[in-house]
């Protein structure tokens, strides 16, 4: 669906549902997430990486995934802007957290090949401190949970927003 600016929307819902699956309280109390705006972040990136990481699966899905990524910026930027960064700052701002959901798309499909998301977590998502083991677990298995939730997911139900 295309809106007035020929902008595609298709990504809105599923991106809606990984924002909203990110602000789930057990990311910050069982797993500790630290409830700040650099913690945020690092929820929203670390769901959306995984969502991402589905829908590289499947050739058909790059569309949704471009959209889905599209209204990342979107938000990033509008976030940006309502905290008060001025426009000569914003773009290099927003280049700056695509680099990190970049990289952290690539640590975590990296660890999910290598059979643990624990170094990864610990570097991206507590950026360098994680809290304890026990937190470090819960994230791991909340997000290994989400893999194979989304796994069996078919795209469809992806592009309504649906978020197993």
């Amino acid at each position: 669906m295309r809106l007035l600016g020929g902008r595609d929307e298709a990504g809105l819902p599923l991106y809606q549902a990984v924002v909203a699956a990110a602000r789930a309280p057990h990311w910050y109390l069982e797993g500790r997430v630290p409830d700040t705006t650099d913690g945020r972040f690092d929820a929203i990136a670390a769901v959306l990486s995984t969502v991402l990481l589905r829908l590289e699966t499947d050739p058909a899905a790059a569309p949704l995934s471009a959209s889905v990524t599209e209204r990342f910026v979107d938000d990033m930027d509008a976030q940006l802007r309502q905290g008060g960064i001025g426009d000569i700052v914003v773009g290099k701002r927003i280049g700056r957290l695509m680099a990190m959901l970049g990289g952290r798309l690539g640590a975590y499909r990296d660890g999910v090949a290598a059979g643990t998301l624990d170094q990864a977590l610990a570097r991206n998502l507590y950026r360098g401190s994680p809290p304890d083991a026990a937190a470090v677990a819960h994230v791991r298995d909340a997000l290994l949970a989400l893999r194979d939730r989304l796994a069996a997911t078919p795209l469809a139900r992806l592009e309504e927003g649906v978020l197993p």
